[in-house]
């Protein structure tokens, strides 16, 4: 008799775990799936092209209902999960309880919302999934409407293009003196801030929000700390997400900033599992797509007896706006015993920086031009020893006619 599987969530991790399960290894659980969304799972990493209108909701679809009936898996979907009973093995939703030999707690996150005066007035949102997306296209639809988005990462300047796609005069607000300050260094986030200044979204770094201004209950404007009054009818927030940890705490499962995990992805508690953004590993929390389907893998094989083990890799970064053609990946900084490679070309809105360490290439971030990122992140991932292409190496193979550059030791600059 196959092993009753019960999984707290439908996301990208969660669906690409069942995935597995069901096509791998068909029969070997009887999977019972709650999501708290009134739907199945989809690629939430494509909402900005949904925002924009570039995509459908249909298109990022990859597990409707059909899918999990198709295979078996009981759907608990528009249900919320009230208790889990981890001695009794039970998880309680709004509509009755199930028991469990195995349970995966795959919650996901929650965008953090700055607790500015205001910040509970209506047309005050995150940018986190579907309902808020269609918030958002419902605000655009309003002729003359304006938005502000608090938040210059990945996040928000999807958000922020997308709204000005539908025609919304848009202002993003950053803390931060540049633009992606994770992702980018400052010569990079320059042409990303002038790329989108250029088609019309309005950028102010280095600012601090002060206040929400509301009237008859909805927003009206954002106010700075300098004084500065930005009047809007929707306001986006998109300054991170904090892993959904309560559920797990309310049933006694070990939780710090995320729900902790080995490298088989158990928890502290018997039988209970975690996986996605709620997870916390040595440490560290994880909000990027790969290494929530490396989790995945690692998870399906543990469940049906394989050896497998967690090990967080490099991860890369690409923004999601047509005509703002930007890579990041690895380590950017600076520091002894680091080397730059860099070439900057501002009248072709060109930029890239490689960073050498001990013959390896250690990070890289391109703008413009970013042709060859996947082999400079192949080359980051292995860690391979670069010195016998070191000439070569800025204009990477698709640019095998380009001259080389000189050996210079330091920081090398092309200006075009």
């Amino acid at each position: 008799m196959a092993e009753r599987l019960v999984i707290i969530g439908a996301g990208m991790a969660a669906g690409r775990l069942v995935e597995r399960l069901c096509v791998d290894h068909a029969g070997a659980y009887e999977i019972t799936l709650f999501n708290a969304e009134p739907r199945g799972t989809y690629n939430r990493i494509m909402l900005s092209p949904v925002l924009s209108g570039e995509k459908t909701y249909a298109e990022i679809v990859t597990h409707d209902d059909a899918w999990y009936a198709a295979h078996g898996v009981t759907c608990r979907f528009g249900e919320k999960v009230t208790g889990i009973d981890t001695d009794a093995k039970t998880v309680t939703g709004e509509n009755g309880t199930v028991a469990y030999d195995r349970l995966v707690i795959a919650t996901g996150s929650a965008p953090f919302i700055i607790p500015l005066p205001g910040s509970d007035l209506s047309g005050v949102i995150a940018y986190r999934d579907l309902e808020d997306t269609d918030m958002m296209i419902q605000a655009a639809a309003n002729p003359g409407a304006r938005a502000v988005v608090i938040g210059g990462g990945l996040l928000g300047l999807e958000a922020a293009a997308g709204l000005a796609a539908r025609g919304m005069e848009v202002t993003v607000v950053h803390l931060m003196g540049h633009l992606m300050e994770r992702q980018l260094d400052e010569a990079a986030g320059f042409l990303l801030r002038k790329a989108l200044i250029d088609r019309g979204i309005k950028v102010i770094c280095g600012a601090n929000s002060h206040e929400i201004l509301g009237h008859d209950g909805r927003v009206c404007a954002l106010v700075l700390e300098d004084g500065r009054k930005l009047p809007c009818d929707l306001l986006v927030m998109a300054v991170g997400i904090r892993p959904n940890t309560g559920v797990a705490k309310d049933a006694g499962i070990a939780v710090a900033r995320g729900i902790p995990v080995n490298d088989q992805m158990q928890t502290a508690t018997p039988d209970v599992y975690a996986l996605g953004e709620c997870v916390e590993h040595n440490g560290a929390l994880f909000g990027l797509v790969a290494p929530l389907y490396d989790q995945a893998e690692v998870l399906a094989t543990h469940l049906t007896g394989g050896q497998a083990a967690f090990a967080p890799k490099e991860v890369s970064t690409k923004l999601k706006v047509t005509g703002c053609d930007l890579f990041s990946a690895g380590d950017f900084a600076g520091g002894e015993g680091r080397e730059d490679i860099t070439l900057r070309d501002p009248e072709g809105g060109n930029y890239k920086r490689l960073v050498l360490e001990n013959s390896r290439l250690v990070g890289a971030v391109m703008y413009g031009d970013t042709a060859d990122s996947s082999w400079f992140y192949g080359l980051i991932r292995s860690g391979a020893d670069v010195s016998n292409m070191r000439e070569q190496l800025l204009f990477g193979p698709s640019h095998e006619g380009a001259i080389p550059l000189e050996p210079y030791g330091g920081r090398c600059s092309l200006t075009g």
